[in-house]
This record gives structure tokens, sequence and C-alpha cells, in this order.
């Protein structure tokens, strides 16, 4: 379904060019929001006091990108707590603003502020309100940095490819409701990630895998771990070194059978996966991730392009060619 989110993030032309380069943002377009006056011109909210802010519009798809996600990779290029400046950028209309359309949006909007204000001993200045009024800019700043690709941005370069490769993974991989798990997984499988089960050591589909490939979340298809980081420990059960980026996986202390572990599961699927011990080899950085198979699907290293997990190919070849 199409959405629309209205931000205002300082000098509007490298927001939008920002914004449109996110995968799932259908449109975008810049204009003048939440003034005192109708139809203001672009030097009538610089010099007049109009109250207006320089705001993208942004159309997208939400069953490709969500509004939290969006707003997580629009706190990345501002400064959330500097109030009417952003960059060099100095006046009410650089404030930073998050506008809605829908009341619906509003929760969502306080909550991810709310989660960005931990980060932070600054209030956080953005602005969040209904959107009273919107007018579009003239021409000339439409798509301004595409027309001028030297053009003033306040936002540095890096960004821009970041964005490009933005993927909202609640989206790509969304939690299962139980039913839907207790159709889908085997009984093991279930165990294991819903009930905190353990599959018994070495009779389990993984723990003597070692081909190249990727290690996805059985509930969601996220992927999780790659088999370079995968090692022999003896133990029985998969031992990874690491995750593919430490924000996948959730620690929660578990102090069942009379001793204290580190339970791991994923963030997303919440789906229960083993734990983590530091006995694992130095030079790999000391962790053993103790995986139980049940809670992973293996993908061969030829079968990621046709399952759609080609972007995690270089990760194997960039690691390929360490060893070579």
């Amino acid at each position: 379904m199409k959405k629309e989110i209205y931000l205002a993030g300082g000098c509007f032309w490298g927001t939008e060019k920002y914004l449109e380069n996110i995968p799932g943002i259908l449109s975008t377009e810049v204009g003048y929001a939440n003034g005192t006056t109708k139809n203001p011109t672009y030097e009538e909210v610089c010099h007049n006091n109009t109250g207006h802010a320089e705001t993208v519009k942004v159309e997208y798809e939400d069953t490709v990108i969500g509004l939290p996600y969006i707003l997580k990779l629009y706190y990345d290029v501002i400064n959330p707590v500097s109030v009417n400046r952003q960059g060099g950028d100095t006046g009410t209309q650089y404030r930073t603003g998050i506008y809605y359309t829908d009341e619906g949006d509003k929760p969502v909007i306080e909550q991810s502020v709310e989660e960005l204000q931990k980060n932070y001993k600054e209030k956080i200045a953005i602005q969040r309100l209904p959107l009273t009024n919107y007018y579009r800019a003239e021409e000339y700043h439409q798509k301004y940095l595409d027309k001028n690709p030297q053009g003033y941005c306040h936002i540095s370069g890096d960004k821009f490819e970041k964005a490009k490769q933005a993927v909202d993974k609640s989206k790509k991989f969304p939690p299962k409701s139980q039913d839907e798990l207790k159709n889908e997984l085997t009984a093991i499988q279930y165990q294991v990630t819903q009930n905190n089960g353990t599959e018994a050591p070495f009779q389990n589909e993984y723990f003597d895998e070692f081909r190249e490939g990727i290690y996805v979340d059985v509930t969601t298809g996220e992927p999780l771990f790659l088999s370079c980081d995968k090692f022999e420990s003896g133990c029985g059960w998969p031992s990874f070194s690491r995750p593919l980026t430490q924000d996948l996986l959730r620690e929660l202390d578990d102090n069942t059978l009379g001793r204290h572990r580190t339970e791991v599961r994923s963030t997303l699927g919440d789906a229960h996966l083993g734990h983590v011990f530091t006995d694992g080899p130095q030079e790999m950085g000391g962790l053993r991730y103790c995986i139980n198979s049940a809670a992973l699907r293996f993908i061969p290293k030829e079968q990621m392009k046709t399952e759609g997990y080609e972007a995690y190919l270089p990760l194997l070849l960039a690691d390929t060619g360490k060893q070579d």
C-alpha cells in the first residue's frame, strides 16, 4: 500500500537526494510545510519569517519499507538535537520535523523518537506534528542535485551509497505467527526455536557441514551466519565465531540447568538459536556461538543467487580472497 510522510531535515536539496535513493521510496518532492502563509516563495521562506520548514514529501510502498525504518535512515543524516540548524544552514526553515497525514502514524513516530532519545543526553529537537499545510517548491528546487551534481549538499556522499543498499528486513523477512510456524516447521524446529529446546549433539543436520554458503533463521529466512565463520569445535553442534552483524542477535541471561549461560535469539524472528560461550578460537575472536541446526537453514553458495541472497555472495568471495 502506498503511504506518505513529510520529513524536514535541513536543506531539502540533499535530503531529497538521499531519500530518493532508498529502495521502497516511490517518489520524492520538495516543498514548504507547516508555515503561516499560503503559497510562499523560496525567498519568502528564507527572509520573511513564514514559519515554513524545507520539507521532503515522501511516498513509499509500505509492503517494502515501513515508517520505522524510513525514520531510522532519516536520523542518520540529521543532527536530531540541533535546533533550527543542520550542517552550515541556520534558520527556522532548516529545523527538523516529521509531519504526518495519517493519525495512525503518530504512535509509530513517538516510539521511534523515544528510542532515538536513548542515544542522546540532550533533548531531541525533531518536531512531530500533523501536516497542517504543504506547498510544492519552485521547479528548480525539484531534484536539484540531479540537475546540479556539484551543487551544495550538507550530506556526505557515502550516505547516498548507504541509502541505495538499505533494506527493511522487517518487511523482507517478516516474523510469522505461531499458527504459521506450527504448520511450516518440523517438530524439532518448533521445539528449539519456540520452546527453547536443544537438539541432540552429533545427531543434527549441520554440525559437520562445511560447504561454502550462508545460514539463515529457519523461521524468517533472515541471514545470520556465514560459512567462513564456522569452525569445528567438537561440541556436536554448529559453531560460529560471529554473526553477520551483531544487531541480528539478542543475548539474554539464561540460568537454567543450574548454571549461568548467555542465550542467543534472533532479533527479528525472536527464535531461540542456542548460546554463546567465550571458549572459541582466539584467532577468530574468542567466541563460540553454539547454534542448533534446527534453528537454521543452510543455503549453499551455488544456490544463493536463485534463492535471493545474491547480495551476500561478495562476503564469501572476500573471505576466499583473504585465504588465497
